[in-house]
């Protein structure tokens, strides 16, 4: 009998270790930001090297969890404390926004660098636009050459489609206004926004977010007037902005002036009301009256307080009074559709005949 105890049988292999994917090196802001700013100073001022070593870094440093240490450091060359004072305790770098040249060919090549950066990380798109905004509402906090170097990377930022208008909203900081730092900000921001596009473009982008009709706001509450905006963006060498401002104002007051005359007839206020109100409105904006004229002359016709018979008399005859051309040149089109509606009308009583 065989007295050696019997060995059980066991299973043997080579075992593997699991290998995780896209795993990030963690790290506290403080270390997040000593790794970055070595990065940056081994680069230089080569911003191709530097967009190379971002990309590089993404793959294992945590952009999504130090989005803002990292934009801080990319504008302002290390972790910005409320109010935009640099920590004087941490590590800094020269490799940034506010310590490269104050020209637009240079904020061009950081914009580069920014493009590609959120290309190749999509998830910073949203970190970013928060990141602008808090450096807006920071503006107080930064030199004039800081200020102007931001206000033309965002500029162009805006232009090429990395940032949204919505972050001029920062702007209406009502300390900022106050002071007269948004309306100085906008002027170098407007500038290098018009030059790599142009004012439809701008403008376009404006209206996306509702911000076409505001910019009258980047002032203070006393010196909201069309006269003072044109003056200001015109003498600061951006006259496009002024005439789109002033031909948005002209705009609204047509729109307001249409939309009170159809309230009053609607309410069916006494004619001889409605005719004192436009009168009213002739002598305080004239301007704006002269450009509503067919519009309200068409609601007086669709109301029926105006009959085609007047109207095709007025635009035959009555041609003396000076200025005239303007209100017949907007008349023209709809007088020849009254024109031609008499006819048809006219035709068709005759075969009913």
């Amino acid at each position: 009998m065989n007295n050696q105890k019997q060995q059980k049988p066991t299973l043997s292999g080579q075992r593997f270790k699991t290998r995780k994917r896209d795993e990030k090196e963690r790290f506290d802001p403080t270390q997040f930001q000593d790794c970055i700013i070595q990065g940056l100073n081994e680069t230089g001022s080569d911003l191709e090297a530097v967009a190379k070593f971002l990309d590089a870094s993404g793959a294992k440093l945590d952009y999504r969890r130090y989005a803002e240490t990292l934009f801080d450091i990319l504008v302002a060359g290390g972790m910005l404390a409320p109010g935009g004072t640099l920590a004087d305790d941490m590590m800094h770098t020269d490799v940034c926004v506010f310590a490269a040249q104050e020209d637009l060919e240079t904020m061009q090549a950081f914009a580069q660098v920014f493009n590609k950066l959120i290309r190749r990380y999509k998830y910073l798109e949203k970190g970013f636009e928060d990141e602008v905004k808090k450096l807006l509402l920071f503006l107080k906090g930064f030199s004039e050459s800081e200020r102007n170097k931001l206000a033309m990377l965002t500029g162009i930022l805006l232009a090429n489609g990395t940032l949204n208008a919505s972050i001029l909203n920062s702007l209406y900081n009502e300390n900022l206004v106050k002071e007269g730092v948004s309306a100085a900000f906008a002027v170098k921001l407007f500038k290098s926004w018009i030059n790599e596009k142009d004012i439809n473009a701008v403008a376009a982008s404006l209206r996306k977010v509702n911000m076409d009709n505001r910019l009258m706001e980047l002032f203070p509450a006393n010196k909201q007037s069309l006269e003072h905006f044109t003056k200001y963006f015109t003498d600061a060498g951006l006259k496009e902005l002024s005439e789109y401002v002033r031909n948005q104002q002209s705009i609204g007051a047509r729109k307001e002036l249409q939309k009170e005359l159809q309230e009053q007839m609607s309410r069916g206020d006494p004619f001889k009301d409605i005719i004192l109100y436009i009168k009213e409105e002739m002598k305080k904006n004239n301007i704006h009256f002269m450009k509503a004229f067919q519009k309200i002359v068409v609601l007086f016709y669709k109301a029926e307080v105006l009959s085609e018979e007047p109207i095709l008399k007025w635009y035959k005859d009555a041609h003396v009074a000076k200025g005239k051309s303007v209100f017949l040149e907007q008349m023209k089109k709809f007088v020849e559709w009254l024109k031609n509606a008499e006819e048809e009308s006219e035709s068709e009583t005759e075969e009913g005949d």
